[in-house]
């Protein structure tokens, strides 16, 4: 992949050479990590340094300078973090969760409950101009624009008011004398550093859970990814990510994302993500991309979508940060809001009523209250060399499917045709 300046879409990712469906376009390692709650019953089920979910039967090492471990009564809403093993333990007591962090992370209960995620995060920032200056210069130069709305107003006087009465953090010496200087908390820069992470976060999601109806998974930690935040969005996109977070095989990488060709991709085509579930409705993406993103899409999706009837549509995501399948909000793919006849159903096709049906066809999952979005498996055959697959991995609920069934008389197969992964 090449980055490109595009007219109208700015600094963007575009396909160097032609790309074959499911061709790993990027595999990227998250500069910053942060979990998304604080709360006791739910922080304390997953290890607080690389976010594997904790073995309830295995003797889990608590955080040493964690407020809640150091008396016996319980002192804030924080729980003790805990770790899956001394490694991860002692990597993140020298980074990510310091003695700097535990104090800091302990006052965040007393801020409104919906500033929680924003308070993290800086935190976490502000940290890591500690560990990292060169990664936390990476992370301002991200896009992201201030907003110059009075709507965030409070929000940023809130949240500066809270890092402000937080103790400096001192920097890794870099001066001649090596003396250490300390983080500014300057109103300026956490404003900046807001629309960095609103811009550019990553959601890492909870395990997909088939038996609950309707099902919400929510967000397990963020995460900015400097290369993956080049992608744009694109309501029909031609690639999607995945996350493995859980993966049991001691990897050290399980925060990595991965990104995919959904399918073929010639070369000098821009390469796209979708910010959202791509079963979202019309009203629901635009009303998304202009509150969170600040523009409104022109996708050739949209532009077909624009002039159907849409007070039938479902309402779309509720939670703010997300990217790309991070929320489970299930619309009916067969009913966006048109009034057809059944003539007119069978023209489709030839009158392009629909040009995008065969995407969600071949491409979404139609497992149960999932939705996700699917791409085949990286291409190969038994001698290394790259060959088409046909089987076709969900970046949701994780499950196989063979192309031949999906695409066959049948697009919503049965139990039978699933693979197991």
């Amino acid at each position: 992949m090449d980055l490109a300046e595009i007219p109208g879409r700015g600094r963007s990712l575009v396909a160097s050479q032609h790309i074959r469906a499911g061709q790993i376009l990027l595999q990227d390692s998250p500069i910053l990590l942060y979990p998304s709650t604080l709360s006791p019953s739910i922080s304390s089920s997953y290890c607080s340094n690389c976010f594997r979910n904790l073995d309830p039967s295995s003797s889990l090492l608590p955080c040493p300078t964690c407020p809640n471990n150091q008396t016996t009564t319980t002192t804030c809403n924080v729980a003790v973090s805990f770790f899956c093993g001394p490694t991860c333990r002692s990597s993140a007591l020298a980074s990510s969760h310091s003695p700097w962090v535990c104090r800091s992370l302990a006052l965040i209960p007393s801020l409104p409950h919906h500033l929680h995620a924003q308070a993290l995060f800086l935190v976490s920032a502000y940290n890591l101009a500690s560990i990292s200056p060169p990664f936390f210069s990476l992370l301002l130069s991200l896009h992201g624009d201030t907003p110059s709305s009075s709507s965030s107003d409070f929000m940023l006087s809130t949240l500066h008011s809270f890092v402000s009465s937080l103790s400096p953090r001192p920097l890794a010496p870099s001066t001649p004398s090596g003396a250490a200087p300390t983080v500014v908390f300057s109103a300026a820069l956490t404003a900046a550093l807001l629309a960095k992470d609103k811009h550019n976060a990553f959601g890492l999601m909870e395990p997909f859970s088939e038996g609950a109806a309707n099902s919400h998974r929510s967000v397990r930690a963020y995460g900015i990814y400097p290369t993956a935040s080049f992608f744009n969005h694109d309501c029909l996109p031609n690639a999607c990510r995945f996350d493995y977070i859980n993966t049991r095989d001691g990897s050290s990488n399980n925060t990595d994302i991965i990104v995919r060709a959904i399918h073929d991709i010639e070369q000098g085509r821009e390469i796209c993500l979708s910010y959202f579930p791509v079963n979202w409705g019309y009203a629901d993406r635009q009303k998304r991309l202009l509150e969170d993103y600040g523009f409104a899409c022109d996708c050739d999706r949209c532009q077909v979508e624009r002039n159907w009837r849409h007070d039938d549509e479902v309402g779309g995501g509720d939670d703010e940060g997300m990217m790309e399948e991070d929320t489970k909000h299930h619309h009916d793919n067969n009913d966006k809001g048109m009034e057809v006849t059944e003539e007119e159903e069978e023209e489709d096709n030839d009158n392009d009523d629909f040009p995008h049906a065969y995407f969600f066809v071949r491409y979404v999952c139609q497992r149960d209250n999932c939705g996700g979005t699917l791409a085949p498996l990286p291409p190969s055959d038994d001698n290394g060399m790259p060959a088409a697959s046909n089987t076709l991995e969900c970046n949701v609920c994780g499950q196989l499917s063979k192309e031949e069934d999906r695409c066959g008389d049948d697009p919503h197969p049965e139990d039978e045709n699933m693979l197991d992964k």
